[in-house]
């Protein structure tokens, strides 16, 4: 029966004759008949469906092998063996040189015919083995689709396991190969379908194994910046992204802009091509991606590739208005280029040329669409002229050619131009381009975020920027015993002396990391702090003490002397001591307990509370500090006695803590409220910063909170207390008093508070005015007031009683968000110096600071990780004001010289005089010069690959073949190609590739 089937098929007569023909022979292989006369059969129509030459004998081939499937189905399964289809997939089937292009449709017509026989898994288990390697043999387009229909058709035959993940990526690079070389719209529109075809089966795979998502794109990724590739990867990759949920975009930008193994290079070559993806005509969302990693790249502040990417591509984008069918992405994309580069007026200038022509072709359209993209178009334009004002000459044609649309209130532009700005601080982007990536201008060192370690960083850089600390870091000697310090000895030098604009504190992270922090969440920057000065303390304190002494001081007595070296770092720098003392409101005995402390942590008071201090905190604007003229005099107080004379205890006069504005020099500070600025202050220039300095009417400030902590406490009902003296329990009053303020005062203001409800730490968004100097009440021993005053310091009595101690704003955490347990960490920190020189007075009256010595004109710095650039105290004031969730969370202040730590200030001048700036030991020298000559060297290296990429983008010119072309060309407008004025089927090839 074969014979005579070939026979006719191979036969002259015509097709109609034949047709009767071969429908009497399959008629008779519906009847039973021998196994040999089946494979026959079967071998005469594979060969026909295989290597047909005409479709004739490919049809009349299926039809056979379709009735013998049905027919004789044992004879079908075992001629459609795992031998048979392993020797099609990988030596093909017919001559050499002209093998067939069907065997993956013949496969996939078998298949349905053995899908219930005992050998169909061992057919599956072939099949996903080997289109794995077809994908990877890299395809055809065409080739590539069927394999994706047989897939979609039989998803049994999908690679699992880890090879399902492999085939996936590897089918994106196959994508990433595709190109179509017709011009003709039929053939393009069939390269479409197929690229559809290969994406819908990655949509099917992702929907039912989601956990290959994340590593698809990773893959996707990897091909777009690749900057080693010959050819460009194809726009097809577009098609992949349209399928990705949307939910899922927030986490993949966020871990690619904070990627540091992502390189500036890379980054640039992908969100370049990926801009280029608003050509692919049946991609979604494919703007909304876009889009969202040029917000993720602003908010890490890559602001060179954004500038780069900008400038080199908005002409593209802007080209692609013509086409209706990607119209809507394109208008998106570009609303967010133009909108955003606010720096700038290069972008906005390059389209110039290119809007009269649009224009007019959009208005030739006259199609709802071109009609809605001439409005918007339309008021990017106000917008972009209200912005770069200053040009009408260049202007003017623009301006002509959408005279006629509407034109947005100026209400409505500053909220476009406020909400698409890459940064609210303007002085950010100033002269940033054209430049490389370098040290920031402010000579400051970032450091990297490690995942969730703002905290840290945040924390290091404000102790960092304590400088008579990091001296004393710097200033240790090789072999000192102490681990921990060692590595943020190591960790400072490299912030003092690295050329990179950022460095990484992985080591010091490892090695200060509490071990019940969890790794990659935020964390809870005081408690780190916390930890790490009590590690640091420990350390030292157990025998590996630092071996650098401060020079001995004549002034010291032998026991002060034995009371400083005996500290250690830590203690030096941090430690304070507060007295605790209950008295029973019976009997008025009291008891006290003297602890130490590296941080007072202030709670905030209740809502229906305003705390009356007995005692209370002044906080002290920008001024100079002049001598007292009666040293040994003790401050009176206007303020009622905190408590009854006891006997025994020594009569107590509390110190006033005052708000003090900017003064002139050499005139007294006065009590300063909100609303004490009189109408002259207005008219100096520092008024402003004298009015930061207090706090409103009806806000709190940091005295109010410290006020608070030292005001008595009730110790009534469940709390009583325990007198020893009455031997009961007693009504009683607690208060805590500072006895030995620290060098550097830290204040954790105590924003998280446990919700029960909700079961989770809430953050109160109270704003807090932050002083830029605060006085602080000391309570003075009388053995110390005598050493005090021979100082010829600050106030104090020659009794026991309270001596003010002020002290300089140096450094602010700043918490960004919600809750401790996510949000963000920044600092602002300053480098605060004495401000009165350590020179001997003459005639005993100390010299006044300079001018440059003003709080005022210290430079602030604002370090927030990677980043760090100049700021203000206005700003540190206002933040909260601006940001409502950013708020001040912990304070670090340094004491001024010439009062309670006076010994201590003369000691660190004295190390500064004898050994002026730390010298660091050979070993760290050696390391940090070679990184440096390292850093140089891979900034080379990235200038060339930054010029050779640059260099390699596409010119305007190419683009604007659309917008150039003859306008009296009214060829066909249809779904895909250019309405009216635009052309046909070789403008239709344009916009794809």
């Amino acid at each position: 029966m074969d014979k005579i089937l070939e026979a006719v098929v191979m036969s002259s007569y015509p097709n109609n004759v034949k047709q009767g023909l071969v429908r009497r022979v399959i008629e008779a292989s519906k009847q039973p008949m021998d196994s040999e006369q089946c494979w026959s059969m079967l071998e005469l129509s594979t060969k026909l469906y295989l290597t047909g030459d005409t479709k004739y004998k490919r049809e009349i081939g299926k039809e056979v092998l379709e009735v013998y499937g049905h027919y004789h189905p044992e004879e079908f399964e075992e001629f459609f063996n795992v031998r048979f289809l392993l020797s099609l997939l990988q030596e093909g089937y017919g001559p050499l040189g002209k093998r067939s292009h069907y065997v993956l449709d013949y496969i996939q017509l078998g298949l349905q015919f053995v899908l219930e026989s005992p050998s169909a898994n061992s057919i599956f288990s072939l099949l996903r083995i080997e289109v794995l390697r077809k994908i990877c043999e890299r395809p055809s387009p065409k080739q590539c689709a069927k394999i994706s229909k047989l897939l979609t058709q039989h998803p049994q035959c999908i690679p699992t396991g880890k090879h399902q993940l492999l085939f996936c990526q590897q089918l994106i690079r196959c994508i990433g190969h595709f190109q179509c070389v017709s011009e003709e719209e039929e053939q393009i529109m069939e390269f479409l379908e197929q690229v559809n075809k290969v994406s819908g089966l990655l949509q099917r795979i992702w929907r039912t194994q989601t956990s290959t998502i994340l590593p698809s794109l990773k893959e996707l990724f990897t091909i777009i910046s690749s900057t080693e590739e010959q050819e460009a990867p194809s726009n097809a990759l577009a098609s992949v992204v349209q399928f990705v949920p949307l939910e899922l975009m927030d986490g993949v930008i966020r871990n690619l802009t904070n990627d540091d193994s992502i390189t500036d290079v890379q980054m640039m070559m992908a969100i370049g091509r990926m801009i280029d993806w608003v050509s692919w005509p049946l991609g979604k969302n494919i703007d909304k991606w876009i889009i969202a990693l040029l917000k993720g790249l602003a908010a890490v502040k890559k602001f060179s590739i954004l500038i780069e990417v900008t400038l080199s591509k908005i002409e593209k984008v802007f080209s692609k208005l013509l086409y209706p069918i990607v119209r809507e992405g394109a208008l998106s994309v570009l609303q967010y280029m133009l909108l955003s580069f606010q720096h700038s007026h290069e972008a906005f200038h390059l389209l110039l040329p290119h809007i009269p022509r649009l224009v007019t072709s959009l208005k030739k359209e006259d199609s709802n669409s071109a009609t809605s993209s001439l409005e918007q178009l339309a008021e990017l334009i106000h917008c972009m002229f209200f912005r770069f004002s200053g040009f009408p000459d260049l202007y003017e044609p623009v301006l002509e050619a959408v005279k006629a649309l509407p034109i947005p209130n100026e209400d409505r532009i500053k909220h476009l131009l406020g909400q698409n700005a890459w940064t609210s601080q303007k002085n950010e982007l100033a002269c940033f381009y054209p430049r490389l990536a370098s040290k920031s201008e402010t000579g400051k060192i970032g450091l990297i975020n490690l995942g969730n370690t703002c905290y840290m960083n945040s924390i290091i850089q404000s102790l960092f920027m304590a400088s008579d600390f990091r001296h004393s870091v710097l200033n240790l000697t090789e072999g000192n015993s102490q681990p921990l310090m060692t590595k943020l000895q190591w960790l400072f030098a490299f912030l003092e002396h690295s050329q990179r604009p950022a460095i990484s504190p992985e080591s010091f992270l490892s090695a200060s990391w509490p071990p019940w922090f969890t790794p990659g969440a935020q964390q809870d920057c005081s408690e780190y702090l916390k930890y790490l000065l009590d590690r640091l303390h420990e350390e030292e304190k157990t025998g590996k003490r630092i071996y650098q002494k401060l020079k001995e001081s004549s002034l010291m007595s032998q026991a002060v002397e034995h009371h400083y070296l005996n500290k250690t770092l830590i203690e030096k720098m941090f430690g304070g001591k507060m007295m605790t003392k209950i008295r029973c409101l019976k009997c008025l005995n009291v008891s006290s307990r003297e602890e130490a402390f590296t941080d007072l942590s202030l709670a905030f008071p209740p809502s229906d509370r305003r705390s009356t201090p007995i005692l209370p905190v002044e906080e002290i604007g920008p001024q100079f500090i002049e001598p007292p003229e009666n040293a040994g005099q003790l401050a009176g107080s206007p303020w009622i006695r905190r408590k009854a004379p006891v006997a025994g205890d020594p009569a107590t006069l509390p110190m006033l803590v005052e708000t003090l504005g900017f003064q002139e020099p050499g005139k007294a500070a006065n009590p300063l409220s909100g609303n004490d600025v009189s109408v002259d202050t207005a008219k100096d220039p520092f008024s402003t910063f004298g009015e930061q300095a207090c706090a409103p009417k009806d806000s709190r400030s940091v005295p109010d909170l410290i006020n608070y902590f030292l005001s008595p406490e009730r110790l009534t009902a469940e709390n009583k207390y325990h007198c020893e003296k009455c031997a009961s329990l007693q009504d009683a009053e607690k208060v805590a008093e500072l006895t030995e303020g620290p060098h550097y005062l830290i204040l954790t203001l105590l924003r998280f508070s446990f919700d029960p409800r909700t079961m989770k730490r809430k953050k109160i968004l109270d704003n807090i005015s932050i002083p830029v100097v605060l006085k602080l009440p000391i309570l003075v021993a009388p053995e110390e007031t005598e050493e005090v005053c021979q100082c010829g310091k600050d106030s104090a009595a020659p009794g026991s009683g309270f001596m003010s101690v002020l002290y300089d704003l140096c450094s602010v955490v700043v918490h960004s968000g919600i809750s401790s347990e996510s949000g963000h960490y920044y600092c602002y920190s300053r480098e605060c110096t004495d401000t009165v020189p350590h020179e001997q007075p003459r005639d005993g009256v100390p010299k006044p600071a300079s001018d440059k010595q003003l709080d005022f004109e210290i430079q602030w710095y604002l370090f927030n990780d990677t980043r760090v650039s100049f700021s203000s105290f206005e700003s540190v004031s206002n933040v909260t004001s601006f940001f409502p969730k950013d708020t001040a969370y912990v304070l670090f202040y340094r004491q001024r010289p010439g009062r309670q730590s006076c010994l201590l200030h003369e000691a660190l001048a004295e190390a500064g005089r004898l050994h002026g700036e730390p010298s660091l030991h050979k070993d760290l020298m050696e390391a940090i010069s070679k990184d440096n000559i390292l850093y140089l060297q891979e900034q080379e290296k990235e200038a060339r690959n930054r010029a050779a990429y640059i260099s390699a983008l596409p010119k305007s010119p190419l683009w604007w073949k659309d917008l150039d072309r003859d306008k009296d060309d009214d060829s066909s407008s249809g779904g895909c190609s250019p309405a009216a004025g635009g052309g046909g089927s070789g403008s239709f090839h344009g916009l794809v590739f």
